[in-house]
């Protein structure tokens, strides 16, 4: 349980972050239902064809790996893991890199989702 319980705390996060991110239209939700989004990987549709930007910006300029869009997705988003070894810490660094793309590539994106997935951790995780 206590594995899960985590998994489900970082997904949060990651999607309190790509909540903010996809009111610049140029992302949204792969799953559009929050009841059927995983507590595993979060896919993430980039509108604009820049996936694969995103993808190299934070592997060559933060050392972080995305996963690539599988499927009828494939070249059309961005994976996100909070699986497995993952700690808050790790998931912070990589929507830090992801943010830093955004901005970087100048792609329209709501403001803030790294702080937005610092506040629920911080209300969710007692002092």
């Amino acid at each position: 349980m206590l594995f899960r319980s985590r998994h489900a705390l970082l997904a949060e996060a990651t999607r309190c972050a790509v909540a903010r991110w996809s009111q610049g239209q140029a992302l949204s939700f792969n799953i559009e239902r929050a009841a059927e989004r995983s507590d595993s990987v979060t896919n993430v549709l980039v509108n604009d064809g820049k996936a694969q930007s995103i993808i190299n910006y934070a592997r060559d300029k933060c050392g972080v790996v995305l996963g690539v869009g599988l499927g009828d997705i494939a070249g059309k988003a961005i994976r996100i893991a909070h699986m497995g070894h993952a700690s808050a810490p790790m998931v912070i660094g990589t929507l830090s890199a992801v943010e830093m793309a955004l901005r970087a590539l100048k792609i329209p994106h709501g403001e803030g989702g790294v702080g937005e997935a610092i506040a629920y951790l911080a209300s969710e995780v007692a002092a």
